[in-house]
């Protein structure tokens, strides 16, 4: 069976959002649902474009690196990332059909070319009042991606530190490098300097300078300078990512030459700003003022996000430009990044600038009308756009940094937020940052403990806490089974893992809720010390299914020790329909099968089991229809399948649709002339739960692992992750889950405003990009001392 493929968001490329000139959308990405297709991760479009005989610059997401070679014979590398599962190609269709074919491929969509997008300003946010105080971001770095930087201009005083650029040259897109010595990659001194190359002679590469110039600024002593940026103390990391084009075809009707940014170049970037962190430097945020799109939910498939993530554990923000499209209800790309700090604009006045994209998916507002900042040329200039704004949040993040040294990122933005002046539109309310108010505020007012979320029903419970057997004696080892209705199933299976000195000694039994004893395993003469790995299969329907259930492990006899190191019950679904069921030839069966007992929707990697056999499978179209009437194709017509059997699981992700309910199978015999029959299908939905109770040290990380096998490909794009934990102080805890690969997802953020008590939450990540199979781990940090707390279980739902 092929493994599924999840289409990822991608924008290739992004404008730097200058003015409030409108940002041009990419294409939307397709998305699938079923795994028996071919092709599911190209976006459709590529093949029109290479219909031709042509080739064309795409970006391929792969599930793990380990894929990356085999994708990147396809066609001709452009880019490689040093710790991304991502790779930039130039490929034709014979590269595209490659790609297509191979199961480790996530997406492949175009690396599309789009146009690049304080004496007032820095008052109204507090600024002058911070450098009052003397915070003025002294001990900080910014890194700054965008056109490149006048590393000597006098408001910047010298104070880069560090310089790199990436900039693509592609002669099919008639780009060439902005880098000063025509590479595509240039590192060091003067790379990224706006006022040397071919970025001295082009108007559009001013913004670079213009936005560092509101982040670190310092105008004292320099006539007709503006008085200071936000943060005149910290230093600058200038980092170029634009490339020159040379076409109407992507600059538009008489606006050749024009500067642009591939989505490759900014990945490279900001993989770059990671490893200069790693190296020492104090970076505290990477600010994006580049954007295009329109996007109202989170687009957390973006390939940058994965960068975006690896800075944040790093305790690196990534500040993005929210778009000058005036959308009410949406903004860009990478803006749209859950874990990016996306920022609005507002004139001197409070009100909304009339070009500022916001939403539910805006963090903060900051002045982005009218800013006078500097230009190469040691000159000063007014701009308008969130490209002013997200610089402004940006250097404040700097100034936070030098009033709370010991603070968490995730807590300096909390702060930033709490302490602003808000502003109410239509739909939401966002606050404008007061980053001087913010310094002297003390910890936010906790927020009352939200209520719990339902657990997800499991389908295998864990207990992995080590229980040592008395010699002789007996030891119990609990897990507690919720939300499944009626008696146990009579295949229940009970996985044990021990160790003994004398295994023939050991006796285990399974003492069921309703107190009934089933026997795992007796004692016998001749098993000798060793390790019990095995799973025993129980037919345990005379007793409830929920409750507390118990493996008590018992030594018969003394002169020997040993341990229970874990234990694991596994329910086989329920939902199942058996028998012999005729298929009309030509004609549709459907078969109805009744899901209760699972609240809301429906897993997004759903194992759908058939058996069934037919004289030309090829004939056969399967579909799922979901209670809401949804349908989800399972196999398709094929050419090339002869009679047999079919006994298959197939993955869909039916996320979009309630778990409770009728759901359908329809087996439709497309062609007469061969009969076939149905004999079984049946629905999984994978909840995966640990209930080894861990405690949290205080401060310190407790770790849980689940581990997962039997799901084909990737993870799913809605991955629910059950949370259950008390702490005195839940403001105190990060929590984040790291896939099979070592990626890390961030679950929860340290806040001051989180008071103590429980936390039972389901937290949804887009895992797309993650095998399923494997060991999937959640980390609970401690970040403060003087508070205690448990991990009391967590799950995984697939």
């Amino acid at each position: 069976m092929k493994k599924p493929i999840w289409a990822a968001v991608i924008t290739a490329m992004v404008t730097a959002v200058l003015g409030a000139a409108p940002v041009h959308a990419a294409a939307p990405p397709s998305t699938s649902t079923a795994v028996e297709s071919t092709g599911e991760a190209i976006d459709p479009p590529l093949y029109d474009e290479t219909a031709d005989g042509g080739s064309i610059r795409v970006n391929v997401v792969t599930q793990d690196r380990a894929d990356l070679s085999s994708a990147a014979s396809a066609g001709e590398t452009l880019q490689a990332f040093d710790t991304l599962p991502v790779v930039t190609l130039k490929v034709d269709k014979s590269g595209l059909d490659e790609l297509a074919s191979q199961p480790g491929v996530v997406s492949v969509t175009e690396d599309l070319p789009v146009p690049p997008t304080l004496d007032q300003s820095v008052p109204l946010i507090g600024g002058d009042q911070a450098a009052q105080a003397g915070k003025t971001g002294a001990g900080s770095a910014i890194a700054i991606l965008d056109t490149g930087v006048a590393t000597k201009h006098p408001f910047l005083q010298n104070r880069v530190i560090a310089e790199a650029c990436f900039s693509p040259a592609d002669s099919d897109y008639a780009a060439t490098s902005l880098c000063p010595n025509g590479t595509d990659e240039q590192e060091g001194a003067g790379t990224a300097d706006s006022e040397t190359g071919p970025c001295a002679t082009i108007a559009e590469c001013d913004h670079g300078t213009h936005v560092a110039g509101i982040v670190a600024g310092n105008g004292v002593g320099i006539t007709g300078a503006p008085t200071a940026g936000v943060a005149p103390a910290a230093d600058i990391i200038a980092i170029q990512v634009f490339s020159k084009f040379d076409s109407e075809d992507f600059c538009g009707t008489d606006s050749a030459p024009c500067v642009l940014s591939f989505t490759s170049a900014q990945i490279a970037a900001l993989e770059k700003v990671l490893q200069i962190r790693q190296s020492g430097a104090p970076i505290i945020a990477a600010n994006l003022s580049l954007g295009g799109g329109r996007y109202a939910a989170a687009c957390d498939s973006d390939p940058r996000k994965v960068a975006i993530d690896n800075l944040l554990a790093a305790g690196v923000a990534t500040v993005v430009a929210a778009g000058n499209s005036g959308f009410g209800d949406a903004v860009s790309a990478p803006a749209c990044v859950s874990s990016a700090i996306t920022v609005g604009s507002t004139t001197d006045d409070d009100e909304l600038s009339s070009f500022t994209n916001r939403g539910a998916l805006l963090d903060v507002f900051a002045p982005g009308t009218g800013i006078i900042s500097s230009v190469p040329g040691d000159g000063y200039a007014s701009k308008d756009g969130t490209s002013m704004a997200a610089p402004h949040v940006t250097g404040a993040l700097a100034v936070l940094r030098q009033a709370f040294p010991d603070e968490r990122i995730t807590t300096l933005e909390t702060r930033l937020k709490a302490a602003g002046k808000p502003i109410t539109y239509t739909g939401a309310q966002t606050s404008r940052i007061n980053v001087g108010k913010t310094i002297d505020e003390t910890d936010p007012a906790p927020e009352p403990n939200p209520g719990p979320d339902p657990k997800p029903r499991p389908t295998t419970i864990i207990n992995n806490t080590d229980h040592p057997i008395p010699d002789p004696g007996k030891v119990q080892s609990p897990i507690t089974v919720n939300g499944i209705p009626g008696n146990a199933p009579d295949t229940l299976q009970v996985s044990v893992d021990a160790t003994h000195e004398w295994l023939g000694e050991v006796k285990i039994d399974l003492l069921a809720p309703d107190g009934t004893t089933y026997p795992v395993k007796t004692t016998n003469g001749t098993d000798p010390g060793g390790t019990i790995s095995t799973t025993y299969t129980i037919d345990a329907s005379a007793s409830p299914a929920s409750g507390t259930w118990k493996l008590q492990t018992q030594d018969t006899s003394d002169g020997a020790t040993g341990t229970l190191h874990g234990w694991l019950l596994t329910f086989p679904t329920p939902f199942e329909k058996t028998g012999t069921f005729n298929i009309p030839d030509p004609g549709t069966l459907i078969s109805e099968l009744k899901v209760a007992g699972i609240s809301g929707n429906a897993a997004a990697a759903l194992q759908v089991h058939v058996n069934a056999t037919h004289e030309w499978r090829g004939d056969l179209k399967i579909e799922l229809v979901a209670p809401d009437g949804r349908s989800y194709t399972v196999k398709p017509t094929s050419e090339t399948e002869n009679g047999g059997t079919i006994s298959t699981t197939y993955t869909i992700d039916a996320s979009a649709s309630p778990a409770s309910g009728t759901w359908k199978l329809h087996a439709q015999d497309t062609s007469d002339g061969a009969t076939g029959t149905l004999h079984r299908w049946s629905l999984t939905f994978p909840s995966i739960e640990n209930q080894t109770s861990y405690l949290i040290p205080d401060p310190g990380f407790a770790y849980s692992p689940i581990t997962v096998s039997g799901i084909p490909g990737t993870a799913p794009k809605a991955l629910r992750v059950y949370v259950d934990a008390t702490h005195e102080w839940r403001g105190d805890l990060t929590i984040s889950l790291t896939d099979p690969n070592g990626k890390v997802y961030l679950l929860k953020a340290d806040s001051p405003s989180h008071n103590g008590g429980i936390i039972q939450h389901i937290y949804t990540v887009d895992a797309s990009t993650s095998p399923a199979n494997g060991t999937w781990e959640l980390t609970v940090d401690d970040v403060s001392e003087n508070a205690t707390g448990t991990l009391n279980g967590w799950s995984l739902t697939f």
